[in-house]
């Protein structure tokens, strides 16, 4: 005879663990969240106190677990479907890491290096300045509290216990690879147009007096430049990634 586990551990606890394992898991790896400058205790206090308020509001919707076995199946799925949720809003956060290598290639500072406190490792210097002002922007703009209703919204799209659509999954992910990606190189768009400007001019000197070396001596130049866009851009771009990041958001975690 199988044995009830609800009826051993209690059902508010089973409901309470089922929950922490997707927001949990989801709040691992979200942006701002799960990044690697945040205490892995304060992470968990922080899952813990989402759980407790999230319980109540979506415990009547959650299966009943009759054996080990189902037990440790639902709890796999939740965990999966709360690591596909954060890694969906990190890729989309991605878009300013590919923006800030562009910029970086454009304005000659590909090689200055500095250390990228959201993804714990090395990156160009405009890359770790556009993902943490991103962070910041995020936490500012109240788009956290868009995130963890849309952590909840989750439970009415993808009921517990039941087996989430993996193709859905593939294509969503793959959707904002391309996304994230493209934003990149739209948020990049006024740098790779005046680099290619500087390049032709570059070029044309060069043909004109092939004995100067015009790359090397024209690349302070080249830096002063991608700076001066990089200034008069910022808060445009920025302003429209905020807006783009809401509407993609909201598109996959938001039902309807």
């Amino acid at each position: 005879m199988p044995t009830d586990l609800s009826a051993i551990i209690g059902a508010d606890l089973l409901s309470f663990f089922l929950v922490f394992c997707r927001l949990g898991s989801a709040m691992m790896v979200l942006p701002g969240f799960g990044d690697s400058f945040v205490s892995p205790r304060l992470r968990l206090v922080l899952a813990l106190a989402v759980t407790l308020i999230v319980t109540p509001v979506v415990g009547a919707g959650l299966p009943q677990l009759a054996d080990a076995g189902a037990a440790v199946g639902i709890i796999l799925l939740e965990i999966g479907v709360g690591l596909f949720l954060g890694i969906s809003v990190r890729l989309l956060m991605s878009a300013l890491q590919v923006a800030g290598t562009v910029i970086a290639f454009q304005a000659s500072l590909a090689n200055a290096f500095v250390f990228d406190v959201a993804s714990a490792q090395q990156g160009a210097i405009t890359s770790s300045f556009l993902t943490t002002l991103g962070i910041v922007l995020v936490f500012v703009t109240d788009l956290h509290h868009l995130m963890l209703a849309g952590l909840v919204d989750s439970y009415r799209v993808l009921p517990p216990g039941a087996l989430p659509p993996m193709g859905d999954f593939t294509v969503t992910v793959v959707r904002l690879v391309g996304d994230s990606f493209r934003i990149g190189i739209q948020l990049a768009a006024p740098f790779i147009l005046v680099g290619i400007l500087v390049s032709v001019g570059m070029g044309l000197l060069t043909r004109l007096m092939p004995q100067a070396q015009i790359f090397f001596v024209a690349m302070p130049l080249q830096i002063l430049l991608g700076l001066l866009v990089f200034g008069l851009t910022l808060s445009v771009g920025m302003g429209w990634f905020m807006g783009v990041f809401e509407d993609r958001l909201s598109t996959i975690l938001l039902a309807g």
